[in-house]
């Protein structure tokens, strides 16, 4: 493992050679990989364009940070700039190096926007996206080729599993009563909560998200069914509306629970409600002050109540 490291080493130190000349490039292209970048891109999919795509996409991508970060913590294996310190440190990076994270979400997440709508426009955006995040990490120093390489399969494997699995999982999902489908919810983020290794903050974010968004969902099939169309300038205002409702929750909780002990358990409640605001809250908002109209008829396949 040594030399492979040694040899990842050099292949950084090959990239950082055009630093600082792309320094602002490659921080542009990590960007797409950030927390900040998903809670505007993913709530976009959700409130304005498709309320179905996005909350397969919010499941997908909480799955594999809470995958990803689990890995970290299990193989706990370095990141370049702690390995050899010849290696610049161009960006924040914390935990362990294997697999990449910033990877894994470009599969899983660019790799599903490009299946779900299967235009060439998409699978462009993917295929570029896809080689150049993963670059972006390398150069910044944060990364080893071999993380890279984890994040690529893990993220193949879970896109493709997702894939596979999710339509059959919600036509059983939308058999089920409306207490059996809460219950599910509310439990099985639970349990991610309480097997994260070591209390690892990014499984406990990615837990506690999902343990909101959720029970958001049934509760917004249950009691909403909102609608992701609308007039273009509806779709702008829920979009202006919906972050200034989000980041205040993001930052006021973060801002209000930051000198508060025990820090997991207000981490867990932090996110959970950010899930929660954005799942069910933002709709039902925007459906009170009529920015959105509620869905018409709910497919017996789709996650959520079936009409009856």
């Amino acid at each position: 493992m040594e030399t492979l490291l040694d040899w990842g080493i050099h292949v950084v130190l090959g990239f950082q050679q055009f630093s600082p000349t792309f320094d602002v490039f490659f921080k542009s292209l990590t960007f797409l990989g950030n927390e900040e970048f998903f809670l505007l891109f993913l709530p976009l999919i959700y409130w304005c364009i498709d309320r179905r795509t996005g909350v397969r996409l919010l499941f997908l991508l909480l799955f594999s940070v809470f995958i990803y970060s689990a890995a970290k913590v299990f193989l706990n294996q370095p990141r370049p700039f702690q390995y050899d310190s010849r290696v610049k440190q161009i960006v924040g990076a914390h935990g362990g190096g294997l697999p990449s994270g910033h990877t894994q979400n470009t599969v899983v997440l660019w790799g599903y926007l490009a299946y779900r709508f299967r235009q060439k426009i998409f699978w462009m955006i993917t295929g570029f996206l896809i080689i150049g995040v993963p670059l972006s990490r390398i150069y910044l120093g944060v990364h080893f080729p071999t993380d890279i390489i984890g994040g690529y399969l893990l993220g193949i494997l879970l896109l493709f599993g997702f894939i596979w699995l999710v339509p059959r999982a919600e036509a059983w999902m939308a058999g089920k009563g409306f207490k059996w489908q809460l219950g599910m919810a509310f439990i099985v983020p639970l349990v991610l909560i309480f097997i994260s290794p070591g209390a690892d903050r990014e499984c406990l974010t990615a837990g506690s998200t999902l343990w909101g968004v959720a029970v958001g969902v049934v509760l917004e099939r249950r009691w909403l069914r909102y609608s992701a169309a609308g007039l273009w300038w509806q779709k702008i205002l829920r979009f202006l509306v919906g972050m200034v409702l989000l980041f205040g929750l993001w930052m006021g909780l973060r801002l209000g629970f930051q000198a508060l002990e025990p820090d997991y358990i207000f981490r867990v409640i932090r996110y959970a409600l950010v899930g929660l605001g954005s799942s069910v809250g933002a709709p039902w908002l925007f459906m009170r002050i009529h920015l959105a109209d509620t869905q018409a008829e709910i497919s017996n396949s789709e996650f959520g109540i079936r009409n009856s």
